[in-house]
C-alpha cells in the first residue's frame, strides 16, 4: 500500500495506492496526527510520499517517524521518472512535475499537453520521456478577483453561463475572462499541436470541469493526476 499527500495551501489532498490502483482519496482542510492515525489504520500503508507547497509538513513527518515506512519528502532534488530539461529545478513546482509523471503514467511514451487548471493555469510539453517546457498564466478565480482588486469600479463577478457579447458590465467581465480563458486553452492546443500532430491534451486542476465543458478541441480530464503522479515518483524512488 502507497499513501500520496499533496498539501495545497487551503485543502490536503490524500491518495491510497494498492499495487498501482487508486483505491481511496480524502480531501482535508484540517491535518492532525488524529486524523492521519484514522486514514492509516483503515489504509496501512507501507510506503508515504509527501508534496507541499508550504513546506509545512512537520505533522506528517512526526505521525511517521516512529513507522518502519519508506518515507520521502517530494523536493527539487528528487530523482525523477523522465528527462527535465527545465533550466531552473529548483523553482518549479512541484504539482507541476507530478501532474506530468501522472498523465505519463495514464499515456506512457506519448507525447502531452498537460494542462493544470487551479489558482494558476500551467501548461507543459512532454515528448516521449522529456519535459520540454512550459507556462503559467492567472487562472479563472485569479482574473475575476483582479479585474475587481485592481480597479475603483468592477464588481467582483462569479463564473457562470454567459453570452459572447456582454450587455452589461457584470456580464462583460464574465464573458471576457470566460471567453479568454477558453481561447488560451484552444490556441495552446492548436500551437501545439502544429509541431506535434499527435499529441494528447490532459488537464486536472479544481476548473478542469470548466474547460472541458467549453473548449472546442478534444481534451482528457484526469482529477487526481497530482496523486497518480506522486505514486509513480514514490514507485521509481523505491
Amino acid at each position: 500500500m502507497n499513501l500520496a499527500i499533496d498539501q495545497g495551501n487551503s485543502s490536503t489532498k490524500l491518495g491510497f495506492f494498492d499495487k498501482g490502483k487508486l483505491i481511496a482519496t480524502y480531501k482535508l482542510f484540517f491535518l492532525d496526527q488524529q486524523k492521519l492515525n484514522e486514514l492509516s489504520k483503515r489504509h496501512p500503508p507501507d510506503k508515504i510520499i509527501v508534496s507541499s507547497v508550504t513546506q509545512e509538513t512537520k505533522i506528517i513527518e512526526q505521525f511517521f517517524s516512529t513507522a518502519k515506512n519508506q518515507f520521502i519528502i517530494f523536493d527539487h532534488n528528487t530523482p525523477l521518472p523522465f528527462i527535465n530539461q527545465y533550466q531552473t529545478p529548483e523553482t518549479l513546482g512541484k504539482d507541476r512535475l507530478a501532474a506530468i509523471a501522472g498523465a505519463q503514467t495514464h499515456y506512457p511514451g506519448s507525447t502531452l499537453l498537460v494542462i493544470d487548471a487551479g489558482t494558476a493555469i500551467t501548461f507543459d510539453l512532454v515528448v516521449g520521456n522529456t519535459f520540454k517546457g512550459g507556462n503559467i498564466s492567472p487562472g479563472l478565480q485569479m482574473r475575476f478577483t483582479a479585474l475587481h482588486t485592481q480597479t475603483k469600479q468592477l464588481p467582483k463577478v462569479e463564473p457562470g453561463q454567459s453570452e459572447f457579447w456582454g450587455t452589461t458590465t457584470e456580464e462583460a467581465i464574465r464573458s471576457g475572462v470566460q471567453n479568454g480563458i477558453i481561447m488560451e486553452v484552444d490556441s495552446y492546443i492548436d500551437k501545439t499541436r502544429e509541431q506535434y500532430p499527435d499529441v494528447k491534451t490532459i488537464i486536472t486542476g479544481g476548473d478542469a470541469d470548466f474547460f472541458v465543458t467549453y473548449a472546442k478541441n478534444i481534451i482528457f480530464v484526469h482529477p487526481n493526476l497530482v496523486l497518480h503522479g506522486l505514486n509513480r515518483i514514490l514507485e521509481y524512488n523505491a
